[in-house]
């Protein structure tokens, strides 16, 4: 990797690391989103600091181009951020439904009574 890659990947892991930590001090970012992302982070600041890893993990999984590598592991990544995304969507979706019966059954109690 050449040392212009390394610098542009080293800078974009700590504006992502400063940025998420800026939401999560804000009350943005709830912290256990903020996790992955740090995480994240930390692992394409280590790719960059230690570029023969990635040249060691495409030896590994047999690719001849090693910066695709992170291709794949961004598109891995947006992929379980997305199905955890739809589960607390399905999660939040099912609270409002139960809220929303219980609202009603108030009311309907509070008309009863009056």
């Amino acid at each position: 990797m050449s040392w212009q890659a390394q610098l542009v990947l080293v800078l974009s892991a700590l504006a992502t690391m400063l940025f998420v930590l800026r939401l999560v001090r804000r009350r943005e970012l709830r912290g256990k989103y903020s996790l992955l992302w740090l995480a994240t982070g930390v692992a394409f600041f280590v790719l960059a600091l230690v570029p023969g890893l990635l040249k060691w993990v495409s030896d590994l999984l047999g690719v001849g181009y090693p910066p695709a590598i992170l291709f794949a592991i961004a598109i891995v990544f947006l992929l379980f951020v997305l199905v955890h995304l739809s589960w607390e969507l399905t999660r939040l979706e099912d609270r409002t439904r139960a809220l929303a019966e219980d609202i009603a059954l108030m009311r309907s109690d509070a008309e009863e009574d009056s």
